[in-house]
């Protein structure tokens, strides 16, 4: 069995591609299910529809992996009551955005075998009870802690069991860089415009502040030893990324448009905060980040 912690849009996207009877849902400690069983429509990205039913579990026997698809921010507080209670072999591979988040349960629980994922699956959720597989992508897995990386070919392989392209990376820090790159290229300017991605490219306050933001990035990687970009070529993915992605609307202007608390401290504050470390400024990051809290509830 395969436990889910996480019924949001990605935790139920991947709920839903798992052979049927694989995985449940693990509630959060200080939630209420309401019911023994989740249920969701879930529609493909062919456009076809199912209704899903996946049991909540009360106890966590018998897992073979644990999903961790929380918020950035509520992760750790998550983990804190389940990875009690499983053993340490399990393997937990952890999809938060940005950076920061991953490290801290790493540092956490150093003997269990936490695994980094980055994936470009799209899924919404525009109703309650519906999920939306918005956009296939791939999925990168790769080890966070010594005791994962004898674990990284299983989980793959029980991943690549929902027919989704999953690969193993053992280098898996710089494939959570690119993903930042693109999030803190793309989702704080979508919720400070309240607009879709490709809306950001045409814009005053997008242009004026792109050049800056790709500079602070790129040294912050070289300073990192992430990859060598310049800013050139952040700017390039970035913009590639809002194009292909136009009429999306990120997760982080789904947040504001919810009133739910943002990812910003792991995205664009995390950038900031290893730039303090670093003795690097981060004006365009520091921008943004106050911002989006300005708008979002703390």
């Amino acid at each position: 069995m395969i436990g889910i912690l996480g019924a949001g849009s990605l935790g139920r996207l991947w709920a839903a591609l798992l052979p049927q009877g694989q995985a449940a849902f693990l509630p959060r400690p200080d939630a209420d299910p309401g019911a023994a069983i989740l249920s969701y429509t879930f529609e493909s990205i062919r456009g076809s529809h199912r209704t899903m039913a996946l049991p909540w579990l009360q106890s966590p026997d018998g897992l073979s992996l644990l999903l961790v698809t929380t918020k950035a921010g509520d992760t750790v507080d998550a983990l804190q009551h389940w990875l009690a209670r499983i053993p340490a072999s399990v393997p937990v591979v952890l999809f938060q955005n940005g950076l920061g988040s991953q490290q801290a349960v790493a540092n956490a629980w150093p003997e269990h075998p936490i695994l980094a994922a980055s994936t470009t699956e799209g899924a919404n959720r525009p109703e309650p009870n519906r999920v939306v597989h918005a956009g296939t992508g791939e999925t990168w897995v790769g080890p966070l802690t010594p005791a994962a990386r004898p674990k990284l070919a299983g989980a793959v392989s029980q991943l690549a069991t929902t027919g989704l392209v999953v690969h193993a990376d053992v280098q898996i820090l710089p494939r959570l860089w690119q993903k930042l790159v693109v999030n803190a290229g793309i989702n704080a300017f979508t919720a400070i415009l309240d607009c879709p991605n490709g809306d950001i490219l045409a814009n005053d306050f997008f242009l004026s502040h792109i050049d800056p933001l790709c500079n602070e990035i790129a040294g912050l990687m070289a300073a990192e030893g992430i990859d060598n970009p310049t800013p050139g070529e952040l700017r390039q993915r970035i913009e590639t990324v809002a194009r292909n992605t136009a009429r999306n609307t990120s997760s982080m202007r789904g947040d504001i448009l919810n009133g739910r608390k943002t990812e910003i401290d792991f995205i664009n504050g995390y950038l900031v905060q290893l730039g303090r470390r670093l003795d690097i400024p981060t004006p365009v990051n520091q921008l943004l980040t106050d911002k989006v809290k300005q708008l979002s509830p703390h």
